[in-house]
């Protein structure tokens, strides 16, 4: 069990892999979605992997909460159409847990390249949250550009230290059985659950459909996107 999920983990960071990534940003950090977007791209463009910048690029941009990030990641992420999300908010709390409360997501708390290592290597998850306000001052697109090279360089799940790695894998896994365990309704069915009005905003965005709809492997959770749209 242990080498086939490190086996998994290789293939998904072979070269030969278009990873895709989407960045999500919400209201109270859009301002600085471009030195973001700069850094996350500098990192991972020389690798062959794509970015998606879903959230908001500005703060004129159709106006989302770290509620309806939460919405959007679990979207993507469960629909197979990105492989990993970017996203966060001033402290990067409130997007995390908002991420976390959604099957299928599993989000880190970033706030130093040290935290993107350790989560990458322990906890496997697919999905960052970092504090775009706190402690973003001088030199702040440095450690957003380490944080990112942390995350995205390398082989994901070997654990740290080293001699702790078939633990380590081995607990990742069980946590998110547990996870699938405590979330026993049907993806769709929590998605019915909340209020539609949060679905349809987080989902309304021009760039999240055209990364949603190009990408989306999940013929079941695009046309209930489709059926919201429509509403």
């Amino acid at each position: 069990m242990v080498s086939t999920l490190i086996e998994l983990k290789n293939l998904l960071f072979n070269k030969e892999i278009n990873m895709k990534i989407a960045l999500m940003m919400e209201n109270s950090q859009a301002a600085k979605n471009a030195v973001v977007l700069k850094e996350l791209k500098g990192v991972v463009d020389p690798k062959g992997y794509s970015v998606f910048n879903v959230g908001m690029s500005d703060e004129n941009d159709h106006h989302l909460t770290y509620i309806h990030l939460g919405i959007m990641a679990s979207i993507l992420l469960n629909s197979k159409a990105v492989d990993f999300v970017v996203t966060g908010c001033g402290t990067g709390q409130g997007a995390m847990m908002s991420l976390n409360l959604h099957p299928g997501v599993v989000c880190g708390y970033c706030l130093d390249p040290a935290d993107a290592f350790l989560f990458c290597q322990i906890n496997n998850g697919n999905a960052l949250a970092l504090a775009f306000a706190k402690g973003f001052g001088w030199g702040a697109e440095l450690n957003v550009r380490y944080m990112f090279e942390k995350a995205f360089t390398g082989v994901r799940g070997e654990g740290y230290p080293i001699e702790r790695k078939e633990p380590q894998v081995r607990n990742a896994g069980i946590l998110n059985e547990v996870k699938k365990a405590v979330a026993k309704d049907n993806y769709l069915d929590t998605l019915r659950a909340i209020d539609p009005e949060l679905v349809k905003t987080a989902v309304s965005g021009e760039r999240f459909q055209q990364c949603f709809f190009e990408n989306c492997q999940d013929k079941e959770i695009e046309a209930f996107v489709r059926e919201v749209l429509a509403k």
